[in-house]
Order: structure tokens, then C-alpha cells, then sequence
């Protein structure tokens, strides 16, 4: 048996006009098995009753408030972790609910001694049959990642408040995928993080088209900014400008094989979301789950194109501050 520290925790949140939207996040950190020492959340300047909120719930959690209006997640997440006065800093965000064990489970293998970071992991927790087709076309399921390499996102992870402070935090010139940025910095500098498929986020996916084009334009910007991923981009847009013209042009000159072509195209595109979707679909009478289906490649296409937009924005910005 290893050696075990019981180390003090310090959870991190920013938020910015959460209102209501809020309180299901701290109900459930009040069901937590292990409660942090603190919480520390930053508010970005909300003009609305979020901090009369944070305030109401001091009676129930070990709940400090700091301010700082402008700030964007990075610098929010940074001024916090600054805050804290804990060993262990565990982070996510507003609008998620936690599972009970979360934290319990999530800083475990930190204080074993095993890793300086633990990748915590996340799941849909849609309300309408809209969300349930967006969660299933656009979030991973556990089969899908290799726990080696999996890069976490900020709503489930915890790290060494030291581990923090090697990288410099986090990148506070980005506005979006500053997460992903930090953990390749966490990773170069501490190593593997161990992946606790038991600390679970559950957040609500897009409602709509236009907030989902709207976020993922906003994270292909960030992509753009840091130079990530540029492979996966440079495939989408191959796959847009030209093998998609190239099938057009077939179905101009041949509707039978151009259609036919285009037809096993969308398959192969849709076939892993359609995987996901089937088990969340079961007991939904057959046209509400053809209408679901129906929307995997829509929602994969307005994700593209959103992505396409937003990742040269990325590239132009970074281009004019090298």
C-alpha cells in the first residue's frame, strides 16, 4: 500500500451572471462526501444577483468571494488559484453539477503520491430531445479516449497548486481552449496525469444551432490563437473544399454514384454520434428518433463550418501578434 497525504483542498470557480443558474453547482458541492476546505469563486463582474447568491450559500460552504470585473476565464481561474490556500486545487465551472463523490474521488490519486494532476471526466445532462441529439453528436463517450492522453477539460480536474505555479497558470491571452493550453504545459512539465472516470461534471449541452455555432466558432478561434490541433483543422477543410465540391460535381454529372457517394459519406461521418445517440434514444416512438437522427449531420456540419470561420479568425490574430 502506498503512502497517503491528506492534503488541504482548495476548489476554484469563475462565474459572470449565472443568476439562478448557479445554485444547482453549490447544492451539490453541499452533498459532497468530502467538502473542500474552501471554495474560492471569482466573479468576472456580474451585474446581475450572482453574488447575492454566492453570498446566501456562506451559511452552508466554506465560500470565498473574490472580484474581478474584465477579467476573462484565465485570468478569473488565476486570480482565484492566487486566493487559495490550498495544496490541492481542484477547478470547475458554473453551470455544472457535480456527483458526490467528485471531489472525494478526484483528488485521491493526488494525494497517494501517484500524479501532480487528476483528469476528472464529464458528462451531458440534457433537458430536451434537442440536447440529448447535441450531447451524443458532440461529446466523447468513455470508450472513445485513451485515459493516457486525454487532456481534461477545467470543469473536472484538480492539480498541485505548485504544478500550477511551474506553468505560470493560466494563458490569460486566451480567451477559449486556455484549458487545453495549460494542460500540454502541465503535462511537459509534471508528466502523466491519471485519468478518475468517477469524478464526474454533468452540464447542459446547446439548446440551439445558433449557440452551438456560436461556441464552437469561439473554440476553433481559440484553437487558431494557440496553433492547436492544425492537422484536424487542415482535414476539415480538405474535406469541405474540396472532396465535398468533388461529390457535387459527380452528382451533376451522375446522381446514381454521386448520391450514392455522398450517401456512404454522411454515414461514415455520422456513424460514431449515431452509435452514442442510439442507447439514449431507446423507448422513443420511431419518428421522434428519425427526427433525432436526422439532426446528427446537420449539427456536425453547422459545428464545421463554425469551425472553419473561427479557426482563421484564430490564425489571422495570431498572425498580427507573433
Amino acid at each position: 500500500m502506498g503512502c497517503y497525504w491528506v492534503m488541504n483542498i482548495s476548489l476554484i470557480v469563475t462565474v459572470k451572471n449565472e443568476g439562478e443558474a448557479i445554485r444547482p453547482l453549490l447544492d451539490s458541492l453541499i452533498e459532497q462526501s468530502r467538502m473542500p476546505d474552501e471554495i474560492v469563486i471569482c466573479d468576472g463582474g456580474s451585474t446581475d444577483h450572482t453574488v447575492q447568491i454566492l453570498t446566501e450559500y456562506q451559511q452552508w460552504l466554506p465560500l470565498k468571494i473574490i472580484e474581478a470585473s474584465g477579467a476573462n476565464i484565465s485570468a478569473g481561474r488565476n486570480r482565484a488559484i492566487e486566493a487559495a490556500q490550498g495544496e490541492i486545487v481542484a477547478a470547475t465551472d458554473a453551470g455544472v453539477i457535480l456527483t458526490p463523490y467528485w471531489v472525494e474521488d478526484l483528488v485521491a490519486p493526488i494525494e497517494k503520491g501517484e500524479t501532480a494532476v487528476a483528469a476528472g471526466w464529464f458528462e451531458a445532462d440534457p433537458y430536451t430531445d434537442f440536447e440529448v441529439v447535441m450531447g451524443a453528436t458532440v461529446l466523447p463517450a468513455l470508450e472513445d479516449i485513451d485515459p493516457k492522453t486525454f487532456l481534461p477539460s477545467s470543469r473536472s480536474v484538480a492539480f498541485l497548486k505548485s504544478a500550477w505555479a511551474t506553468v505560470g497558470g493560466y494563458p490569460e491571452w486566451l480567451d477559449y481552449s486556455e484549458d487545453l493550453v495549460f494542460d500540454m504545459a502541465l503535462r511537459d512539465a509534471v508528466g502523466e496525469f491519471v485519468f478518475v472516470e468517477t469524478a464526474v461534471a454533468y452540464f447542459r449541452p446547446r439548446g440551439s444551432l445558433r449557440a452551438f455555432s456560436h461556441q464552437y466558432y469561439n473554440y476553433a478561434k481559440g484553437d487558431g490563437k494557440a496553433s492547436l490541433w492544425p492537422k484536424r483543422h487542415a482535414i476539415r477543410y480538405v474535406t469541405y473544399l474540396a472532396a465535398l465540391p468533388a461529390l457535387l460535381y459527380m452528382i451533376w454529372r451522375d446522381k446514381r454514384i454521386g448520391w450514392l457517394g455522398l450517401g456512404l459519406g454522411t454515414a461514415v461521418y455520422c456513424k460514431r454520434p449515431a452509435q452514442r445517440l442510439w442507447p439514449d434514444t431507446t423507448g422513443w416512438r420511431p419518428p421522434a428518433r428519425l427526427r433525432a437522427f436526422a439532426m446528427i449531420p446537420i449539427i456536425r456540419f453547422v459545428g464545421d463550418v463554425a469551425k472553419m470561420v473561427g479557426y482563421l479568425v484564430g490564425v489571422f490574430w495570431r498572425w498580427k501578434r507573433p
